[in-house]
């Protein structure tokens, strides 16, 4: 059996094993949450963000799922109504647009006076199969990186103050890990000092970050991009994915400094090749699947873990 059957085979072991784990309930000492607890998933009428939304609600947490298009979000929340999920509610919300962020935020603290679990799982992918064009890369990089970004810095005051400690999870990928392997499909930056810059957490910047996804979007203007040695492989998505595992890591450092009570852990995670409208639905892994990671971070009774990279219920390098 080669090394591509073994990693097959291991991986599905492992997605076997979650499976079961899924159908274990959490005991009661684990239940730090209740129905007043308060999740917030962006991206929440369709594929994996219905799906954490499925999921969280199963598990006794009252959702609000958001929509950029406000319709769409009402009709997601009806089938999950249908199905006996009640504690739900819907909320239009565009990432890319500071007014939308704003009113929802002022909606949100008025009617449930903030919130308790945050997963950011709004975002665009413009390749399907092997395609691999830049044509909407700052897109790309606007929804995927800055929208998070923004959802994070308009959540963090509304987050309710409690012993457990606020969570946030971004959905990220393992395309955006800095140290990938050549020739694979998971690619990294070929720029060694730039890796080991955005790879040391003791001196890394929004700054940092920002800059780097400045230049990255020059060299697409300038049609320079291919040269410029980013991941050769979804490149843009890649590198929206990549930023937003950078910013992860600097964010817990930040929010670590919060007193008892007040405490916020952030983490990120890859949900996999899911078969969903972001992958034209050529993925491996089923929506149930990729939801779960998101899902099982959002309830961790272990609060103190942060700043951390997850994929299959493990952590992985960045």
């Amino acid at each position: 059996m080669g090394h591509k059957e073994k990693s097959k085979e291991r991986k599905e072991k492992r997605l076997h094993e979650i499976s079961l784990l899924r159908t274990i309930p959490y005991s009661e000492h684990q239940r730090w949450w209740s129905k007043e607890t308060i999740a917030v998933v962006t991206g929440g009428n369709r594929g994996i963000g219905f799906e954490i939304s499925r999921q969280l609600l199963d598990h006794g947490v009252t959702v609000v799922l958001t929509s950029r298009d406000a319709s769409v979000g009402i009709e997601s929340m009806k089938v999950l109504q249908e199905g006996g999920l009640d504690h739900v509610d819907c909320h239009q919300l565009d990432v890319l647009d500071s007014s939308s962020i704003n009113e929802f935020a002022e909606w949100l603290k008025e009617k449930y006076g903030g919130l308790d679990i945050l997963v950011n799982n709004a975002g665009v992918n413009f390749n399907h199969g092997s395609d691999n064009s830049v044509e909407n890369a700052k897109k790309v990089i606007d929804t995927n990186y800055y929208g998070t970004k923004s959802m994070i810095e308009a959540m963090i005051p509304l987050m309710k103050a409690s012993s457990a400690g606020g969570r946030i999870v971004n959905v990220s990928s393992r395309l955006g890990r800095l140290n990938g392997k050549r020739n694979s499909m998971i690619q990294r930056i070929e720029n060694e000092e730039l890796r080991e810059k955005l790879s040391n957490v003791e001196t890394l910047t929004e700054e940092l970050i920002d800059e780097t996804l400045t230049k990255f979007l020059q060299q697409v203007e300038e049609g320079t991009w291919a040269q410029g040695g980013w991941p050769q492989t979804f490149t843009d998505y890649s590198v929206s994915k990549l930023a937003v595992n950078a910013y992860t890591r600097l964010m817990a450092k930040k929010l670590s400094e919060r007193p008892e009570g007040q405490k916020i852990y952030i983490n990120c995670y890859c949900p996999g090749w899911v078969k969903t409208a972001l992958t034209g639905y050529a993925g491996s892994v089923t929506v149930e699947q990729g939801a779960d990671t998101g899902v099982w971070l959002s309830l961790l009774p272990e609060i103190a873990i942060t700043g951390k990279f997850f994929a299959e219920r493990r952590e992985i390098n960045f």
